[in-house]
């Protein structure tokens, strides 16, 4: 996705489930699970507050990963986008009406 505008609308998107947790799905993987309810909480939290987005983590300027430490625990999240279906990926990430976003939230060990 070249065009500027469109990586704005993306962007703006995956922050707001990122910040929010609304407009997506969450997924925490067993890892984070197996942390419990208040270990969870922080960590959500830090992501975000997750601001330190640079080319090297983020070439696209989608703000759709980022990896950071909280609660004791290296951490990483990953935002994708879907077709509604969820089986493949989305035909326009700009447009909320074919997008599913997922947010995956999992321990760095599990990757």
């Amino acid at each position: 996705m070249t065009d500027i505008l469109a990586v704005g609308r993306v962007a703006a998107l995956n922050d707001i489930l990122r910040r929010s947790l609304s407009g997506g799905t969450l997924v925490l993987t067993a890892g984070i699970v197996a942390l419990g309810r208040e270990r969870q909480q922080i960590i959500l939290d830090a992501i975000a507050a997750f601001d330190r987005f640079e080319p090297d983590n983020d070439p696209y300027g989608e703000r759709d990963f980022g990896a950071l430490e909280a609660a004791g625990e290296r951490v990483m999240f990953k935002i994708d986008c879907f077709d509604r279906s969820g089986r493949f990926a989305s035909p326009d990430p700009t447009d909320t009406s074919v997008t599913a976003r997922v947010l995956t939230v999992m321990l760095a060990g599990e990757y």
